[in-house]
């Protein structure tokens, strides 16, 4: 799974996640992008399943780039266990997204690869997305 080597805190608030997304929101790297249309937290677990079934689908052809990483630790309590007594520790690692963020991109495939294997991609992933086609094909999504 994805997380950073070392972080400053160890344990972080949860804070805001509001606005739109202006920087990562169009397609840098490859023809095809996947848009995430609502706010929201992907687990490292999601992240991972979201690409393997990108890369199984296109056969390991091409490319797939990743444009997030989790890198805010999420922390959970024990199951049964009273309140208070402190934070409990950290479980998991989150990427946070504002809408319109470009979470993943593939190049060197097809159209019809590039859409299923993305389609697949977004149904591992607790957001709303759309697929990206960049304007250079002709042909726009």
């Amino acid at each position: 799974m994805l997380s950073p080597k070392k972080v400053k805190h160890r344990k972080r608030q949860k804070g805001k996640n509001r606005g739109i997304a202006y920087r990562g929101s169009k397609i840098s790297f490859g023809e095809f992008g996947l848009q995430i249309l609502d706010p929201g937290m992907i687990t490292d677990r999601q992240i991972e399943a979201a690409r393997v079934a990108i890369t199984r689908h296109a056969k390991r052809g091409g490319m797939v780039w990743i444009r997030l990483f989790p890198d805010k630790p999420i922390t959970k309590k024990p199951a049964e266990v009273r309140m208070g007594k402190g934070k409990g520790s950290p479980e998991q690692w989150v990427a946070r997204v504002k809408q319109g963020r470009v979470i993943f991109e593939m190049g060197g495939v097809t159209v019809e690869v590039a859409k299923e294997a993305l389609r697949l991609g977004a149904m591992k992933l607790p957001l709303r997305t759309r697929i990206l086609v960049k304007a250079e094909r002709g042909c726009l999504s």
